[in-house]
């Protein structure tokens, strides 16, 4: 295979401003066939450069590689299924509404609630009127998760798409609550550990707080010049809300490296095959299909699917492929039928969360590797 258009069009994007620097590791039938760092780990205060084993601020990434994980975990073991109702283990999330909203619809981005919300800004209001060290703490956490089980639906459950980070805010306190554990230490000791995975886990600031301990941040790529934490983010969560909550949050919160995200990819591979005993081939594969309860929806269970038109996939990828983005720069794409997938972890949002370009580049290298790939 022939990746040298592959890493001219990545040294082009660092010369354009693009992203500061990418970590791209390519795999097909589990086997890595490229992998390469190019341009910077940070631009300020100092340019220093990038490494195989940066770690990366995956945002959304969270969401397929760490909460859905959890939660196939949990059905493997009968604890939950994917059909009971939310309220059964969060009953104040049954309000407004909301009381036939299944663990599914949230998966799937069909559960009704809000996209967004800025609750970061609540908490923030809440420490200034007097609550010493709210902010990025766990009654904050407690704070949010309630403010989410008091929201209104925006339509009923199962009736229509949208993506939302409150549901897998939601998801993630529904795992703590059937085990027991935070969300960080659960997907630490259940799968980035057993799967040797040394460089995943979430930064719990609360913690960081208390032991007064630092990330070595060398290690990992700083995202924004955050204009309300007044300092280059670095080893803490850039996305506001999962800050607010101490950092370890269902839809966002998880650093890894992208060979640690190969691992994974490639487990959950071998289950798929029925190679590997760590989940089930069915809860996989039934993850992995396409949620079919609303019309033109584009999500699996916890995972995104290709677009039809102009998706960040480029044209190559089969419909039978699996994917997910994050805020931050990064994605995975999974072809499920040519068994093959790539991960782009950048960190664009470094200096600034205005550098939009990767929105374009992202179909384009995409469509270069799958020319290489299967010319």
């Amino acid at each position: 295979m022939d990746f040298s258009r592959v890493e001219n069009a990545i040294r082009e994007a660092v010369e354009q401003g693009v992203f500061p620097g990418a970590v791209v590791l390519i795999a097909n039938h589990e086997a890595v066939v490229f992998e390469q760092a190019f341009g910077f780990r940070s631009l300020i205060p100092e340019k220093t450069g990038l490494q195989l084993t940066t770690v990366f601020d995956l945002a959304s990434l969270t969401k397929p590689l760490a909460t859905t994980l959890a939660v196939m975990l949990l059905a493997r073991e009968g604890k939950v299924r994917i059909d009971d109702r939310v309220n059964r283990f969060l009953p104040t999330f049954g309000v407004f509404g909301k009381n036939l909203t299944t663990i599914r619809q949230l998966l799937a981005h069909r559960s009704g609630v809000p996209a967004w919300k800025p609750y970061y800004e609540e908490v923030i209001k809440v420490e200034k009127a007097g609550k010493v060290n709210f902010v990025a703490s766990r009654g904050a956490k407690s704070y949010v998760t309630e403010l989410i089980h008091r929201e209104k639906p925006l339509q009923p459950p199962g009736k229509h798409c949208l993506y939302s980070d409150l549901g897998f805010i939601v998801l993630g306190e529904l795992v703590e609550t059937v085990t027991g554990m935070t969300l960080d230490r659960y997907c630490l000791d259940r799968i980035y550990r057993p799967l040797g995975l040394r460089c995943t886990g979430f930064v719990d600031l609360t913690q960081l707080r208390t032991r007064r301990v630092e990330p070595v941040t060398d290690l990992i790529a700083p995202t924004e010049q955050c204009p309300w934490r007044n300092k280059v983010l670095c080893g803490e969560v850039h996305d506001d809300n999962a800050y607010a909550m101490g950092g370890v949050a269902g839809h966002a919160g998880l650093f890894a490296s992208a060979r640690d995200i190969h691992g994974l990819l490639a487990c959950l591979s071998r289950c798929l095959r029925g190679a590997d005993g760590f989940l089930p081939q069915s809860i996989v594969e039934e993850f992995f299909t396409k949620d079919a309860a609303v019309e033109n929806s584009t999500f699996a269970l916890g995972w995104d699917m290709p677009s039809p038109g102009k998706s960040s996939t480029g044209s190559f990828f089969s419909t039978r492929s699996v994917g997910h983005l994050g805020f931050t720069g990064t994605s995975i794409w999974w072809d499920l039928e040519k068994d093959c997938y790539i991960i782009l972890l950048t960190n664009r949002v470094h200096p600034t969360r205005k550098n939009e370009m990767i929105r374009d580049f992202r179909p384009h290298i995409h469509d270069l590797i799958m020319k290489a790939m299967f010319p």
